[in-house]
């Protein structure tokens, strides 16, 4: 379903056959024919084998690391501790990824740990052998001695004022606290008709991409430069932070990210482990290779890990929001790798595409000791919708209208469009919605999954003794993060177009939609482009991967710098043949004259004039070379939007939820590719369906982790996804040249919040309110004991 007249209104003139098209990926040859080269498979036959030894304690104090019987294996060539890396080393901390202003302390991680264990998982030494094998047997003899510190693991509990502290080195646990505060939100409540209270306890877990992380480090000593190969979403920044880490300058150290097998977001954050391997590389002077193992994906891998939310909602007799105030605690985790991002982001997200007069949400940060958390797929947005959506149910529920109708009364109208939210970003720019007709996405889900309809199949069912309910969810998502991206075109004399930029690629599809946009340009087959991403050494900056932004930052860029080359190619092609260039046309990758096919010159033919030849001059005087670079820039973010609904069935003796249909409409401005935009919303609702029912990273008391395989950590699976109906609207941006927005992350946003408000209304009789993620079988059930009792009294 896609609305391609008004997508065109705004698109920029340079466009032509090739976006919108659902073109086979030109990636997946190599990668279904077994030809894909990730980390594991890069040849280094004389590489040492990497494996770290962990802190098996989630808090304590490192009174001594023995390790002369791992020295003594047979195959073992070293095992260093933090003071062995120092010295190559320009500072003991990493420094934060992504700077926040609202940090109290900062709580950097280390490459080894140095006096303090902080969680269970963390390293503490590395030992190198021959190969992997001996590796782990010597790891294995190292003796840790450490003295147990008490451990922090609630976000609540860990601020009181009698809490013990995650981190010995700080007053206490709360290492940010922000807010997101604007409107007159006491007379709200002061005004308002109705006001609601509730509370959520919401967890999320890992990315846990199909490709653990790796490593493989090797410093050429005759051209005395460091090459990283790294599963990384950000390769610029593992760059700039081994740069400034190792004391190397940027023509020293190059990092290339191979083939990567899937990263939401775990791989978007420099880990301590991407220092050591380089670090023990360049002091042993051997390549050095590490292959994070699946246990290692849990207890050292960043994730998201618990938010707590306590809020009250003013409303008026006709259900219209008022204001809305709370707080929000989040669970940090044992350091600080990458801001403050996460739970700001659940926080703004949590407006969501309605009008909110008055909100006043305060944040608070706490340390823990657990791994660091650090946003995975979605970012927090799940989270804030999750709330705002459950808030807008229950108002209806206590009014006695639709949850439709809850919805249109509260919706932004399209006539409001952009609309501005005076919730300041990181830029300090405000919040403003770009583009989107909500109401009319509220209107087309609710006509496809038949939601008039519904309550006529519910009651039927009932009969039956069955309970199934429908849910639904809407959700923004900002998109298209600048502040910018890089990207360069090259046709060489062979007729190769060539791009390289600094977008990365872990399956997603980044190189078919760079190759189609430049195609759209230069009209020639996508499959004949070389797209080369991430590899800095082909781009001098770049910033890579997250928040659902390549589209619009990296399609951008290579998109104006293939309108530079056909420009370009357009002036040669007029002194070639002695025409003018307002008389040339640029079709099927050769220049020629407008209503004469076939009288032109090839993109071959004239990269390879402005070649040039000694003693002639090139042709009109050009700059030789066949070749444009461009840095896009973005003026804001670009508001991806949707709505969500979710058709369940619940049996109640066992707590078991089957899902029976999932429809989703989307809105991502325009489409460059429809294909691989329904498997970017296809997987991420795949995600949203994990959060909301199976995936759990559990904790004890003491920090031990007690989910470290996939039989007590579940993702879904084939049995337990339905078919997802994916529909589509595009509402061009008007903030970017193609009037694109970004999609990877908008599935996992509204799938939790539909999905439970599809179990509250199978169980509608007995009112059962579901206030903690994941919605378990046990959790089910004791959700409906209390019912059951509530109603008893």
């Amino acid at each position: 379903m896609r609305d391609d007249a008004a997508a065109r209104s705004s698109i920029d003139p340079w466009s032509g056959p090739w976006i919108g098209r659902s073109i086979p990926r030109v990636e997946d040859a190599v990668l279904l024919r077994g030809g894909a080269s990730f980390v594991d498979d890069l040849p280094f036959p004389d590489a040492l084998h990497a494996c770290f030894v962990r802190s098996p304690l989630a808090h304590g104090l490192i009174r001594h690391i023995g390790t002369e019987t791992a020295r003594a294996v047979p195959g073992v060539r070293a095992v260093l501790c933090f003071a062995d890396l120092r010295a190559v080393l320009t500072m003991d901390d990493i420094p934060l990824n992504l700077p926040a202003g609202g940090l109290r302390f900062d709580v950097n991680p280390t490459c080894l740990a140095i006096e303090e264990v902080s969680y269970v998982g963390e390293p503490v030494a590395i030992v190198l052998a021959e190969s992997r094998h001996i590796a782990e047997d010597a790891a294995a003899l190292v003796e840790l001695q450490i003295e147990r510190l008490p451990a922090v693991v609630d976000p609540v509990e860990g601020l009181a004022a009698d809490a013990p502290r995650a981190r010995i080195g700080f007053a206490d646990n709360l290492v940010a606290q922000t807010k997101v505060d604007y409107g007159d939100v006491d007379g709200a409540f002061t005004s308002a008709a109705h006001v609601l209270n509730e509370g959520f306890r919401l967890h999320k877990g890992g990315g846990h991409p199909i490709e653990p992380r790796g490593l493989v480090a090797r410093f050429d000593q005759i051209e005395q430069q460091l090459t990283l190969w790294d599963s990384t979403q950000l390769p610029h920044r593992a760059k700039a932070m081994l740069v400034a880490t190792l004391g190397l300058g940027e023509h020293q150290v190059r990092v290339v990210p191979p083939d990567v097998g899937g990263g939401f977001g775990t791989k978007a954050v420099f880990h301590p482990e991407e220092l050591a391997i380089p670090a023990a590389a360049l002091l042993l002077r051997r390549p050095v290779k590490w292959i994070e193992d699946r246990f290692e994906s849990f207890t050292a891998s960043i994730g998201e890990r618990d938010q707590v939310w306590r809020v009250e909602a003013a409303f008026d007799a006709d259900g219209r929001l008022l204001g809305v105030r709370g707080q929000l605690w989040h669970d940090h985790g044992a350091a600080t790798p990458y801001g403050i991002a996460l739970p700001f982001n659940a926080a703004t997200n949590f407006i969501g595409p309605y009008i909110l007069p008055a909100c006043r949400i305060g944040i608070n940060i706490c340390l823990t000791n657990k791994t660091p958390a650090a946003p995975t797929r979605g970012a927090g947005r799940p989270q804030g919708v999750f709330v705002m959506e459950r808030l807008l149910d229950r108002m209806a529920r206590q009014l006695g209208i639709g949850r439709d109708e809850i919805r249109r009364r509260n919706l932004i109208p399209a006539e409001k469009m952009p609309y501005t939210i005076p919730v300041k970003q990181r830029d300090g720019s405000l919040m403003t919605y770009d583009s989107g007709d909500y109401p009319e996405i509220l209107r087309r889900a609710l006509a496809v999954a038949g939601f008039a309809d519904f309550p006529a199949r519910q009651s039927a069912a009932r009969q039956e003794g069955r309970q199934i309910g429908l849910g639904l969810a809407m959700y923004v998502e900002a998109t298209g993060r600048g502040p910018f991206e890089s990207a360069n075109i090259s046709v060489g004399a062979s007729g190769r177009v060539v791009v390289h930029s600094g977008a990365t690629a872990q399956g997603q599809g980044v190189k078919t939609m760079l190759a189609q946009i430049v195609a759209d340009v230069l009209d020639v087959d996508p499959a004949t482009i070389h797209i080369v991403t991430g590899d800095t050494s082909g781009t001098s900056e770049g910033l890579g991967a997250f928040a659902s932004r390549q589209a619009v930052t990296a399609g951008n860029a290579v998109h104006q710098a293939a309108i530079m080359i056909a420009e370009k190619a357009k002036q040669a092609a007029a002194e070639m043949m002695e025409v003018g260039v307002d008389d040339l046309e640029l079709i099927g990758g050769m220049v020629q004259v407008k209503g004469a096919p076939g009288h032109g010159r090839s993109l071959q033919q004239i990269a390879k004039a402005l070649t040039g030849t000694p003693g002639f001059a090139l042709p009109g005087n050009l700059a030789p070379g066949l070749a444009a670079a461009r840095d896009f820039m973005t003026s804001g973010l670009c508001y991806t939007n949707g709505c969500h609904l979710a058709e369940v069935e619940v049996d109640a003796a066992t707590g078991g939820v089957k899902i029976l249909r999932y429809v989703v409409v989307h809105d991502c401005g325009r489409i460059i590719n429809p294909m691989m935009l329904e498997g970017q919303v296809l997987g991420g609702v795949v995600h949203g369906i994990g959060m909301a029912l199976f995936e759990w990273m559990r904790y004890d008391e003491d920090g031990q982790p007690l989910s470290g395989t996939y039989a007590d950590y579940l993702l879904p699976t084939s049995d337990v996804v339905p078919n997802i109906e994916i529909h589509h609207m595009e509402s061009p941006s008007p903030l970017n040249p193609l009037g694109v927005k970004g999609a990877a992350e908008s599935g996992t946003i509204g799938a939790p919040a539909a999905i439970v408000s599809a179990i509250e209304d199978a169980l509608q009789p007995l009112d059962v309110r579901i206030n903690e993620l994941p919605v378990t079988p046990a959790r089910l059930r004791a959700d409906i004991k209390k019912a059951r009792q509530r109603q008893a009294t």
